[in-house]
């Protein structure tokens, strides 16, 4: 029986909670679909500061670059908000990013049929159905540029700097192009070139990547036009090609739209493949350890690693069709209403597990 590595990063807050229904589920589609996974549970995060004093062990890295894939759950929380930026749990994420060379992030938003109503936008706006990606640079830009304060005529400043080379623009590009030709073949790049030199660059060489996917109709929008036309009319939208900070507000513009932020998921990728899976939310301390938690957008996140890092595909739709039919079933309290009984996190994996079953 195939049998596969993974690196489990757990992390802090809701994280926990979350991954473990995702091993739960993960492990019916495998043995479902005749293989197996071999977990390794490592530290990061706030959990990791307070073991180790890093926010990224060494023992962690190493475990990871010798897996197949790395699951994480989510880091941070109010206990370490004082702690310098460098020291934060968030530093730990952004270094295994880094470290590991996760320069494509996607990040898919979908409204699944049973939810339509929970998104905040009408019928009329949503059309049918809803299904962009968004391709967000991961590695480069304001959040790894220099950084500092200083004083200036007696008064404190602070900086940050936005960086990208041709380099880093083309090769997140082609992903985008590709994405593009695996789906609709329209790629929206958005910049906000009429302010900013690094977004001319990013226009100017999304450009010059553009002559070699001639089938892909390519335009541009300004970021700020970008956010008002997903929720004026989201359908518009396909493949949504991005810089890291752009990425990050307008992905999780998307997962409102979409209905919760807790039924998206992401993938983290490296230039060979591999890959880093989590769900686009937050630690959620405030509900940490109480069985709260929607747990969805962390198996969906489980979805994506088995399509894109274990070739798995038949287990990852397995998974989707689960989830889409435990919607019909139960609904965690974020995602309550029609009528159906509000569970718990482990509930909810419970559900998913069951239909999965039934398959």
């Amino acid at each position: 029986m195939k049998e596969y590595k993974v690196a489990l990063l757990k992390g802090d807050g809701i994280g926990p909670e979350i991954v473990d229904e995702t091993v739960k589920v993960l492990n019916k589609a495998a043995e479902k679909c005749g293989f197996m996974i071999k977990y390794t549970q490592e530290l990061i995060g706030g959990a990791a500061i307070d073991q180790t004093g890093s926010p990224l062990p060494q023992q962690t890295i190493d475990t990871c670059k010798s897996s197949d894939a790395v699951f994480l759950g989510a880091v941070g929380g109010y206990k370490w908000d004082t702690l310098p930026g460098d020291q934060r749990p968030e530093a730990g994420l952004l270094a295994i990013r880094s470290t590991l060379g996760l320069f494509a992030n996607l990040r898919p938003a979908i409204i699944f049929s049973p939810l339509k109503a929970a998104s905040p936008l009408k019928d009329s706006v949503i059309g049918d159905c809803l299904d962009i990606m968004v391709v967000r640079e991961l590695t480069g830009g304001i959040y790894f540029g220099t950084r500092g304060r200083g004083m200036e005529d007696g008064a404190e400043y602070a900086y940050d700097t936005e960086k990208y080379s041709v380099t880093e623009i083309e090769r997140i590009a082609k992903i985008g192009f590709e994405m593009a030709m695996k789906r609709s073949k329209k790629l929206c790049s958005v910049d906000k070139a009429n302010v900013l030199e690094s977004s001319r660059l990013w226009r100017e060489t999304v450009i010059n990547v553009a002559k070699n996917y001639p089938e892909v109709e390519l335009r541009h929008l300004y970021v700020d036009n970008c956010s008002m036309q997903l929720v004026c009319n989201p359908s518009q939208f396909d493949v949504i090609l991005t810089s890291n900070i752009f990425g990050d507000i307008l992905s999780d513009e998307a997962s409102i739209i979409s209905g919760s932020i807790g039924m998206l998921p992401s993938a983290s990728l490296s230039e060979q493949g591999f890959g880093l899976y989590e769900p686009i939310h937050g630690s959620a301390p405030d509900i940490a350890g109480r069985n709260q938690a929607n747990p969805l957008a962390s198996i969906l996140s489980g979805a994506m690693m088995l399509r894109h890092s274990l070739s798995e595909p038949a287990a990852a739709d397995m998974i989707e069709t689960a989830v889409n039919r435990a919607l019909l079933v139960a609904r965690t309290a974020d995602i309550a209403g029609d009528g159906l009984p509000s569970v718990g996190c482990r509930e909810m994996g419970d559900v998913v597990c069951a239909e999965i079953d039934a398959m």
